[in-house]
């Protein structure tokens, strides 16, 4: 037997063992979480048949509840699934009745107020200005952000026609995005945090890692940057333009180096997350469809994973994006044996026709 079919061999059991101890793990947070959905029964059942929260209480529910999605609805039980989401949908502030404070605007006003909104750019301010100029002095500057607030409309640079939604789609064909995610690796001197820039084409959805390291600094994220020139070179002539965040990895220089090779540099602002949504996406399905599964043990290992990962992802992962088929895939032929390509321990798995 050769060393490199040795090699293979002990990667399998390995794969395999990590794979059991995912399991293992996994399966006892279910246990946890069933015994204390049975004791919060049984609890509330003591209590009587509703539980009052209070307006703090409620934004913790909502705060820890949201990150679970639509998972929550298995074991909310303080209150129903409708009424969370209806928190969520609404905003706490709408069902709350405080008789404390200062009484409501009138609707008259209220109304005058949003139609200088949506028919002006202004800021809270000006519209102020605009409401004493009319002789209107009973509204304050908070209850004029308020109100806007309460019916959808954003502080005015973001309440301009042209829309994050409508940039997205005018620049979908030559856009790209780039993150880092994180995975907890475990060495000789104990878990250490890895970093991984990635970059990822919106059209096409395909994902390059530009690099992994421990130390992800501004000096190495500029030295990957300096890598990555080959993936904006194509045929399309359009300005092509690239997202990323404000994190402080980024500097000026590595925008200087992204924009020499014609691409221009757009930031989101901060503590946005949702305008990079491409991004943001790929990072949770790459975690919740391998790293999630692995105890990582090493440097080594952790690239492996992502490089397996990224090969499948780019590959024969079919994408809900592109009518649910992989990224340039063409079947051989329509009659052949199914059979399946399993990797990592059959975390991912690939069927095709012989």
């Amino acid at each position: 037997m050769s060393d490199n079919t040795t090699y293979t061999k002990n990667s399998w059991i390995f794969q395999e063992f990590l794979l059991l101890l995912g399991h293992l793990v996994h399966s006892s947070l279910i246990k946890q979480i069933d015994y204390l959905k049975v004791e919060n029964q049984i609890l509330r059942s003591k209590l009587g048949q509703r539980v009052y929260v209070t307006p703090s209480e409620r934004q913790r529910l909502i705060k820890y509840g949201l990150p679970l999605g639509g998972s929550i609805r298995n074991f909310i039980s303080i209150v129903s699934y409708s009424t969370f989401r209806r928190w969520v949908n609404n905003g706490v502030s709408k069902n709350i009745n405080n008789k404390r404070g200062r009484r409501r605007a009138p609707q008259e006003i209220r109304e005058l107020i949003i139609r200088l909104a949506k028919e002006n750019n202004w800021g809270y301010t000006r519209i102020l200005g605009e409401l004493k100029k009319l002789r209107i002095k009973s509204v304050s500057r908070n209850t004029v952000k308020n109100i806007l607030r309460e019916n959808g409309l954003e502080p005015a640079p973001k309440r301009s026609k042209d829309t994050w939604d409508a940039f997205i789609k005018r620049h979908f064909k030559t856009l790209w995005a780039c993150d880092f995610f994180t995975k907890t690796v475990w060495t000789m001197l104990g878990p250490k945090t890895f970093h991984a820039l990635f970059f990822i084409n919106v059209h096409t959805r395909k994902v390059h890692i530009a690099g992994i390291t421990k130390h992800p600094t501004k000096e190495w994220v500029n030295s990957k940057a300096k890598t990555i020139s080959f993936l904006f070179e194509s045929n399309n002539k359009s300005r092509k333009l690239l997202i990323r965040d404000g994190d402080s990895k980024y500097s000026r220089e590595f925008d200087k180096i992204i924009e020499s090779f014609g691409v221009k540099v757009k930031r989101i602002p901060y503590k946005s997350p949702n305008l990079n949504p491409y991004a943001e996406g790929w990072v949770g399905t790459i975690k919740r469809e391998c790293l999630d599964y692995f105890f990582v043990f090493g440097e080594r290992h952790f690239r492996y994973l992502v490089k397996e990962y990224v090969k499948y992802y780019n590959t024969v992962r079919p994408h809900s994006s592109l009518n649910n088929m992989p990224l340039n895939y063409k079947p051989k032929n329509d009659n052949g044996r199914i059979r399946c390509d399993s990797r990592l321990g059959g975390i991912i798995k690939h069927y095709y026709r012989e």
